[in-house]
């Protein structure tokens, strides 16, 4: 059975987030006069990942709401608990000037959905909030290629779980097996939307596992130029990928 729609994760998939990550983090904190405090830069941005990680997974658990986990890693992260809610808030609202200013879609996005866009049908599953999400691919210029943008806050289930996948295939009215996931995160995304059905592509933006083989039902890519080709003959677009 082909290939019929496309559903694409965003952070590190079409959006570059990891540089935006360390670039917006490290001039929010020069400008707050707070990066002696955290060594290098690398240091600050691996502490904010850790506790990032931390409040996701208390959101994921449905203990703490959307906004209420983006105010608790201001907490945590400066070591503030007394910081009221809008002092929170203001603090990740100053965070998020610095980061949208380096935001960027990586080179080979905008090829590969021209390359795609008369021949698959195209969704958004991301594990964020519509707000967040709908926002950033405005502003990226890429809103209006996707019929549908789903986030695990709106949904109530968040990937790898089967039933994320499985709420992207229904709003495009398609079986799981007619649909594809493209994501950067091997087990989040690659197994998740394999479990679910989906045909399931990890884009490897690193490229630091070239000696990995992907398990069963996932193909791995470096490059979206591959795409195309493991989509089905119709779409061809570069060299098939080695390690599908």
């Amino acid at each position: 059975m082909s290939i019929r729609a496309v559903v694409w994760d965003v952070d590190d998939t079409l959006f570059d987030y990891t540089t935006a990550d360390r670039e917006g983090m490290r001039a929010h904190l020069v400008a707050e006069g707070l990066m002696a405090g955290y060594g290098t830069p690398e240091q600050a941005l691996d502490r904010w990942r850790e506790v990032t990680d931390g409040q996701w997974a208390r959101f994921s658990a449905g203990e703490v709401t959307f906004e209420g986990q983006r105010r608790d890693r201001v907490r945590v992260f400066l070591d503030r608990p007394e910081l009221t809610d809008a002092e929170a808030e203001e603090w990740f609202r100053r965070y998020i000037g610095h980061y949208e200013a380096a935001w960027a879609v990586f080179p080979d996005v905008v090829p590969v959905l021209d390359a795609l866009a008369a021949s698959h049908r195209h969704a958004v599953l991301s594990n964020s909030s519509l707000t967040v999400q709908d926002h950033k691919l405005r502003v990226l210029g890429l809103h209006h290629r996707f019929e549908t943008i789903l986030c695990a806050a709106e949904l109530g289930v968040s990937k790898p779980d089967a039933a994320a996948f499985l709420a992207a295939c229904e709003a495009l009215a398609l079986p799981p097996h007619e649909v594809a996931y493209v994501g950067d995160h091997p087990e989040i995304d690659g197994r998740g939307a394999a479990d679910a059905g989906l045909l399931s592509v990890w884009i490897d933006r690193r490229g630091g596992t070239a000696a990995v083989e992907p398990p069963s039902g996932r193909h791995r890519i470096v490059t979206l130029a591959e795409l195309p080709a493991i989509l089905g003959p119709d779409t061809r677009f570069g060299a098939r990928s080695t390690f599908g």
